[in-house]
Formats: structure tokens, sequence, C-alpha cells
């Protein structure tokens, strides 16, 4: 049986990949991940590792609170985000219902802080969004973050983790760089040195 991590322990997450400090969807798809030995974490299980997720990437405040409804909608559409990134590494076609789902979540909100009016201050854009809407805000800047990278100048780049099981994705910041981080690179590395110490002599 797979043993998942605590959301509650974020000294079991890996690293962000290559990439992320530059594509929070990329982070995004990445919440949940597989490690040997068959464990695994997802930083989105449960409302308050969410919230602090959501919070760390300033995608929304601390004083919103989330409901499992919400962390719900977090989980279904990263698990679309995943989809589209896995077709795109690839070349196959995405799947409809993700292309549906990130294209309902980027035109479920303006993306662009609104204008208000502030008798003291005057015009000014808001960040603040209601509560009810706090999870579609974040959804929706998500969303058309993920289609940026799917089709800007970094596209070519996205590739998956060759180290497995890892099932994280990533931008190839070098040429030669086919793992997520240095743990899998030396997993991998391992692992073929362990191949060539025991193939057969001929």
């Amino acid at each position: 049986m797979e043993e998942t991590a605590a959301a509650d322990t974020p000294h079991a997450a890996l690293p962000p990949t290559p990439g992320a400090d530059t594509y929070r969807s990329l982070d995004f798809a990445d919440t949940a991940t597989t490690l040997p030995a068959g464990q695994s974490y997802d930083l989105l299980a449960v409302p308050a590792s969410a919230m602090r997720w959501l919070a760390t990437h300033s995608l929304t405040t601390p004083d919103v609170q989330l409901y499992e409804v919400c962390a719900q909608r977090m989980r279904t559409l990263r698990g679309h985000v995943r989809a589209l990134f896995a077709a795109h590494v690839e070349g196959a076609a995405p799947p409809e219902e993700s292309l549906r789902a990130v294209n309902q979540a980027l035109t479920a909100v303006p993306t662009a802080p609104p204008l208000a009016w502030d008798g003291e201050r005057g015009l000014r854009r808001v960040h603040a969004h209601p509560t009810d809407q706090a999870v579609n805000h974040a959804l929706a800047i998500l969303a058309a973050d993920a289609a940026d990278l799917l089709t800007g100048p970094d596209a070519a780049l996205l590739a998956a983790c060759k180290s497995a099981p890892c099932d994280r994705f990533l931008l190839r910041t070098h040429g030669r760089r086919h793992w997520c981080s240095t743990r899998c690179g030396d997993r991998a590395r391992a692992a073929r040195a362990y191949a060539r110490r025991n193939e057969p002599a001929e």
C-alpha cells in the first residue's frame, strides 16, 4: 500500500524544480509527487496545507479560510494541468476534458486586479477578493500561467523527470539535465552505475 507523507510535514517535500520560480503552474503541478519505496506526498491534501501553498505563492492572503471543497477543486485542476503537461512532453494530443477545465478556470474571473475608489486614497488597484472568489481567482491565475508556459518560448524546455518513480515536471535549464533535483539525479546515476556493474559479461 502506498504511503503518503502528511501534508503538514513540509520537510518531506522536495525542493522546487528548475523553472518553478518562473512558472507557478509548474510548482502547482508538482505539489503531488511519487517518491521511492512506495512513498509520496501531496501539498494540497488538506485545506490547511493548500492554504499555505496559495499564500506562499502570493495567490491569496493567509486570512482567507479554505474548505475541503476548495482544496478538492485545486487538486482537480492540478490533475488537468498535469495531463496537459504530460501530453506536451509526449508530443500527444491533450485530453479534451483537461483543455476544457483549464479554459474554464482561466476565464472564470478577471486575472487583473480591479480598479476601486477609496475616499481617502483615491483610485487604486485592489488585490483582495471576496472569500468565496479567492480560490476562483487563484485557479484562474494558475490556469493562465500554465497556458503561457505551454504556448510560450519555454514550452520546448518542459520535461518530465527521468528518475523513476519521480513524476515531477521541470524546465530543462541545462541541455543534458533530465531530472528535477539533485536527489533524483543522484538516484539516476546510481541506477545506471548499478546496471553497468551487473551487465552480463560477453
